[in-house]
């Protein structure tokens, strides 16, 4: 019985003192893990009233846990769903949440108001819906109102993947007085057409009354016919384009074409980054903190 209770001790004091020599170690951690979770942003799911869409306008919102200074407002980026696509997608399937805490926690990026709106549409006033109106009459001015965002374009970014990358394209070219940068992740900006395995064939937002792709519409709404304006009013909107090198819809061709336009006119303000995979959420969820330290890079 001596025997046993001495080997005991023993094995408790060598224990006791190997661990101590790990105690500054796991204090760091314990005091990383408690900082990461106290800067940990809040989700709320909600609707509002759209008088465009004259139905509820769904909304998944990231609100940052840091507190505010007196006078001082959270830049504000807006991102965008894809084709068939929902407001939650962002967060079930692009770990945003957590891609949020953990660069607003290092300070890789400031607070920040993340709004993700669910469209019917390819954001673009299509046969199903004005999601293009929506966006730009009710959503911006209730989330301005309702929430202490900046309110200039220079807090005020717009991001988004394939159809949400191709709808963040077409806001920014289209309303460069409004937004200070813009992320288009694996872009479905196909010129002159989508190809027959896209989508945009068969969304609802680009099929006429007969049930037809719409080409006079796609062609009205893509980039290439926002060009000569987005020239004219002479306001640079710096630009973050990627996508995967083995994308199935050929959106490397499609994002490389869109960079070298934007490339020759603003040669200092166009990213392109063209990554290992597919068109997938693997590309989007790894390449999502990159995109939205361009965007806050560039807020002033």
């Amino acid at each position: 019985m001596l025997k046993l209770i001495h080997f005991l001790t023993l094995t408790m004091t060598y224990t006791l003192k190997h661990l101590s020599s790990y105690l500054p170690i796991l204090v760091s951690f314990g005091l990383a893990l408690s900082s990461l979770l106290s800067q940990a942003g809040t989700v709320v799911r909600t609707t509002i009233d759209s008088q465009a869409l004259q139905a509820p306008y769904p909304l998944t919102i990231y609100i940052p846990d840091q507190k505010l200074t007196h006078d001082s407002t959270y830049p504000v980026v807006y991102l965008l769903h894809g084709s068939f696509g929902s407001e939650n997608d962002w967060l079930s399937s692009g770990n945003l949440k957590s891609t949020a805490d953990r660069l607003m926690a290092s300070g890789e990026i400031p607070p920040t108001l993340i709004v993700m709106p669910g469209s019917k549409s390819w954001w673009l006033n299509g046969h199903n819906e004005p999601a293009e109106n929506a966006f730009f009459e009710d959503l911006i001015p209730y989330i301005e109102a309702s929430y202490p965002t900046a309110r200039t374009r220079a807090g005020r970014f717009v991001a988004g993947l394939s159809a949400g990358g191709y709808g963040a394209t077409r806001f920014a070219l289209k309303y460069p007085e409004l937004f200070g940068a813009a992320a288009a992740l694996s872009p479905a900006t196909y010129v002159p057409l989508p190809p027959k395995n896209s989508s945009a064939h068969r969304h609802p937002a680009f099929l006429d009354a007969d049930e037809r792709f719409d080409e006079e519409l796609w062609h009205r709404s893509n980039y290439p016919a926002l060009w000569e304006d987005y020239i004219a009013k002479k306001i640079t909107v710096p630009f973050y384009i990627n996508s995967g090198d083995h994308d199935e819809f050929n959106i490397a061709h499609h994002a490389t074409a869109l960079f070298s336009k934007l490339r020759n006119l603003q040669p200092s303000a166009a990213e392109l980054r063209i990554v290992d995979g597919a068109h997938d959420w693997q590309v989007w969820e790894q390449t999502l903190p990159e995109a939205l330290i361009f965007l806050l890079s560039q807020h002033q």
